[in-house]
């Protein structure tokens, strides 16, 4: 065991007799100690390096998956593997109710490295750039400070580490492998470059938009551009389903309710003597509702279809839901939300914990809240010393690793705090 401080062992004493200290702010400062330790603090930042080092894409994480059943072997914790192919389902406590859950992504991006560290990326074309090396260092600093308190554990903490989040369906194949059994409630944090290192944001209800992503095919017929009249111009109809999708948000949706069509794909033909015969745009789709999700869908392939006949053209549109099903938004439940956010103030303060609008981006977080009560949030990494400003999924997304404690704070101490009140 690591060196505890004198002050953590008294602490732990009292807090045997004194029940009600698991919900005072030096409970909190007890569990931000255990964080901290420097051996701890290094053991973290270790593990994350070491992943960082070596990224695995979505179903292939299989050295981060053991790296991660090693350290749980080393601390005792008993897990089931594998789900969803790379999956890891850990529990830490009693084996009984209460259930609480927390959840860590493994995979990383097809993304060659552009930052030049000691650590840098040892795979061509591969890199953490969405911090999910991260999420699985915090996720297992928890899991050290769990482990120690194990005894005071009034039921079980869950921990998933789940592959293929950036595929987006992770989250689904854990769920259907049974990650959620008996679980009665569910947290995540993500690292978010747009918040000084360590400030925690996060908001009731809507936070991250669901998504979903098409492709068309437009057909008509190949010709000579010299006599146009002879062919039928699948750019042309093409081109004027562009401009017509871009009429579902800005003229079919309630200005308050926001939503996004973005065409970020069009290939037609290479030869500039040539009309050709068909043209291929592709792009995505997001708003805040499920409700709001499938009219949008609904409406692409109508708007892409009859568009296109106008202009003589046939079109076939594929939103790729038997490979990656639309994801609905990430909705907050309000109990877990306000739960996580006194956590987050007794442990940073008031004045680093921010309430962040919602954002556009997806996760398949989202598929666990729709089974299950659930709070996402996310931990600041910008430090504009270190060069900790680029967003995610930029080949010099870096991070401050000094956030990597206070993760693992939060983590354990919204775990046992949601123990000892759903007792």
């Amino acid at each position: 065991m690591d060196f505890i401080p004198l002050w953590v062992l008294v602490f732990v004493v009292i807090s045997a007799f004194s029940p009600s200290i698991v919900v005072s702010k030096d409970y909190s400062d007890l569990i931000l100690g255990l964080a901290k330790q420097p051996e701890t603090v290094d053991w973290i930042k270790e593990l994350r390096r070491k992943i960082h080092g070596y990224p695995e894409l979505a179903y292939e994480e299989f050295e981060t998956s053991k790296l991660i059943r090693g350290e749980l072997d080393r601390m005792g914790i008993s897990y089931r593997y594998p789900l969803a192919g790379t999956g890891i389902r850990a529990w830490i406590g009693t084996g009984g109710p209460p259930f609480v859950a927390l959840r860590a992504d493994m995979d990383a991006l097809p993304i060659q490295e552009g930052v030049e560290w000691e650590h840098k990326s040892k795979v061509p074309g591969k890199m953490h750039a969405c911090g999910h090396d991260a999420h699985v260092a915090m996720l297992l600093g928890a899991t050290k400070i769990l482990k120690f308190r194990e005894n005071y554990l009034k039921g079980t903490v869950v921990l998933i580490f789940q592959p293929a989040e950036e595929a987006g369906v992770g989250a689904k194949r854990m769920i259907k492998d049974g990650a959620l059994e008996n679980v009665e409630a569910i947290f995540a944090v993500h690292i978010n470059p747009n918040l000084p290192t360590s400030v925690i944001g996060s908001r009731s209800g809507p936070l991250l938009a669901g998504s979903g992503f098409f492709k068309a095919v437009i057909t008509g017929k190949g010709g000579s551009p010299e006599n146009p009249h002879l062919s039928i111009d699948a750019t042309l109809a093409a081109s004027m389903a562009v401009i017509s999708l871009q009429n579902i948000v800005s003229r079919e949706a309630d200005p308050l309710d926001s939503q996004v069509v973005s065409v970020a794909s069009f290939n037609g033909g290479n030869n500039l003597d040539i009309i050709p015969e068909s043209v291929v745009l592709g792009g995505t789709f997001r708003a805040f509702s499920n409700q709001t999700i499938y009219q949008i869908r609904r409406r692409i392939e109508e708007v892409i279809v009859e568009q296109t006949k106008v202009y003589r053209c046939s079109s076939t549109v594929d939103f790729f839901e038997r490979e990656q099903p639309i994801l609905p938004p990430t909705v907050n439940d309000e109990r877990m939300y306000e739960h996580m956010r006194k956590v987050a103030v007794d442990l940073v303060g008031s004045e680093n914990y921010k309430v962040v609008a919602p954002l556009m981006g997806a996760e398949d977080f989202s598929f666990y809240s729709e089974h299950v009560p659930a709070a996402f949030f996310f931990i600041g990494i910008r430090n504009e010393t270190l060069g900790s400003i680029h967003s995610a999924h930029s080949p010099y997304f870096m991070i401050d690793e000094d956030a990597l404690p206070i993760g693992s704070a939060i983590h354990a101490t919204i775990a046992e705090r949601y123990l000892n009140e759903h007792q």
